[in-house]
């Protein structure tokens, strides 16, 4: 893998500070990887190759060679720079077939409007300047770009009750994004549950997850949403976990019209 990455950049004529550049990483992450030092991250490797030029199938082959690579999961914090070639989830955005939500603070960053998106980002990172904050929306707005494909994926999600009932961004962000929900979940790649305060203790009391599918069982990828960051997990047994944890919190949610209902009311209600 170090060989073939040294020799896609240098047929691309780039030094290695002008690589780490491209992709928003020091100089230092190619040269470890090119010399095979310390452990490597493929959404790293697929961003590397991407710059560099390489085919699909010479890109699928580095990725798979990393993933090989006792890569088990990895931390993104919040404070690193996001250029979009690095952000896993448009990294993952032509190969994801399905992604699974669960979602108990807000609305899935897919499913959100951008005056809601903005209101999340404000409250959630204080300390960043506006320019930040509309970077990152950017980034997610970018990346619902995919529900608008002419094959999109599958996207399933079980919204907690309390993420519908959050007022972020005051009554008319609020109504607007509730709105926007019920309008996306009318389309039929789009599933939305809303799981009721009722249902009490469930499968995920510990906070909001997504499941990735992607084309093929290598690319799964399961990202937990913590403060200051995101965890990517995708060793085999986090996958199939947080996979029956969805189950369960989908057979516990209402069927799509009582969801659809309640969205509803809640948004009449503001």
């Amino acid at each position: 893998m170090g060989a073939d990455l040294r020799r896609l950049r240098e047929i691309k004529r780039l030094t290695l500070e002008e690589a780490g550049a491209r992709v928003g990483i020091s100089k230092a992450t190619p040269s470890r990887y090119e010399t095979k030092e310390g452990t490597v991250k493929w959404p790293t490797v697929d961003a590397l190759c991407r710059e560099y030029g390489a085919s699909d199938e010479e890109r699928s082959a580095l990725v798979e060679l990393a993933k090989g690579a006792k890569i088990q999961g990895w931390w993104r914090s919040l404070a690193d720079p996001i250029p979009e070639t690095m952000n896993l989830m448009l990294t993952l955005k032509d190969e994801v077939v399905r992604e699974d939500h669960y979602a108990y603070m807000y609305v899935p960053g897919l499913l959100q409007t951008r005056s809601y998106a903005e209101a999340v980002h404000r409250a959630s990172e204080v300390q960043c300047p506006e320019h930040e904050v509309q970077h990152m929306v950017d980034i997610r707005m970018k990346r619902q770009e995919l529900l608008e494909r002419s094959e999109p994926p599958l996207i399933w999600c079980v919204i907690d009750e309390a993420a519908l009932r959050r007022r972020v961004g005051g009554p008319e962000v609020m109504r607007n994004q509730l709105d926007h929900l019920l309008a996306l979940s009318q389309r039929p790649h789009i599933t939305v549950q809303v799981l009721p305060f009722s249902t009490g203790a469930h499968a995920a009391t510990v906070g909001s997850f997504a499941v990735l599918r992607g084309r093929a069982p290598e690319l799964d990828v399961v990202y937990v949403d913590l403060l200051g960051g995101g965890l990517f997990m995708e060793k085999r047994q986090e996958l199939e976990r947080y996979r029956l944890a969805f189950e369960y919190l989908s057979a516990q949610a209402l069927d799509l019209e009582s969801s659809a209902e309640i969205i509803h009311r809640i948004s009449k209600e503001l």
